[in-house]
């Protein structure tokens, strides 16, 4: 059995959808069934019971999973463990972010060069359509997310920057001109959604107001670019993060404070198991840094 072929069934075996793991892994839903199928061949028995409203493992197929995950996490570990020793060599530290605001990051990333002379930052953007894709596939050593962070298979690191929330709204909206709103203000509130995983909208966007209203959850969206006319005509408004009123300032946007929402924490996160020295540098530069602020 091929590795791909391995990598396709474990994840399968985990997400029992067949569109969801082709996403996950970026392949074809027909190259995941043409492994499973593959592999059940050579087994000579079936691995996953399904019809059109679900996926399961057979019990060979439990045992098989079993089986290989030692087996593949050894192999994968390895691999990681040999690419971030090859990165620390080269002193090179690929961080990625979703935000835009990364002047707000520039005093962590002068601390670290500056404290380690010969290392290297450099910076990638990550689609918050798929926030922790490239870090899990090895792009990316360390990223920089908003709380929380719930993914098992990431180790979360110091905080290196708080900011408060606020609505984006239109410039014309009925709340644009308030010194500052409430939860309770969304009530009659279209919002927006998208945000993934859905925690983070959570975490954004409570599912009822604090007095007990339901808050109606309007378009979907994948960037801020696909937010801006939805905000600017008036459709829906948004809880944002408050540098978006210094990067994203437009005369047809308002951001005004959401005063009962919690500041906003943004940590570095990183692979479990592959916390190489360049990333213990850079987590310990940032811990430094808190500590004298």
């Amino acid at each position: 059995m091929e590795l791909r072929d391995i990598e396709i069934f474990l994840t399968l075996a985990e997400e029992l959808h067949f569109t969801r793991t082709a996403e996950r892994l970026r392949v074809t839903q027909a190259r995941v069934s043409q492994a499973i199928k593959k592999q059940e061949r050579s087994i000579g028995a079936a691995l996953f019971e399904r019809n059109n409203r679900a996926v399961a493992l057979t019990p060979i197929g439990r045992q098989l999973v079993a089986d290989l995950q030692p087996v593949y996490r050894g192999l994968h570990e390895g691999m990681e463990r040999a690419r971030l020793a090859a990165r620390s060599r080269t002193g090179v530290l690929t961080v990625g972010s979703i935000a835009v605001n990364l002047e707000d990051f520039r005093p962590l990333f002068d601390a670290f060069t500056r404290g380690h002379p010969g290392r290297e930052v450099q910076l990638r953007n990550i689609d918050f359509g798929d926030p922790f894709g490239r870090l899990r596939a090895g792009e990316i050593d360390v990223q920089i997310v908003w709380l929380p962070v719930d993914e098992p298979d990431l180790t979360v690191g110091p905080v290196v920057y708080t900011e408060p929330i606020v609505l984006a709204v239109a410039a014309d909206h009925p709340l644009a001109g308030r010194a500052s709103i409430s939860y309770n203000d969304l009530a009659d509130q279209t919002v927006m959604g998208g945000a993934r995983p859905s925690y983070w909208r959570e975490a954004l966007v409570p599912v009822r107001t604090p007095d007990g209203h339901v808050i109606k959850i309007g378009p979907t969206v994948s960037t801020f670019q696909e937010m801006i006319p939805i905000l600017a005509t008036g459709e829906a408004v948004s809880p944002v993060h408050a540098h978006a009123a210094r990067y994203y300032a437009r005369p047809d946007i308002a951001y005004v404070p959401i005063h009962d929402a919690p500041p906003a924490r943004w940590v570095l996160i990183w692979r479990a198991g592959a916390e190489a020295e360049l990333i213990r540098e850079f987590a310990r530069a940032a811990h430094q840094l808190n500590a004298d602020t």
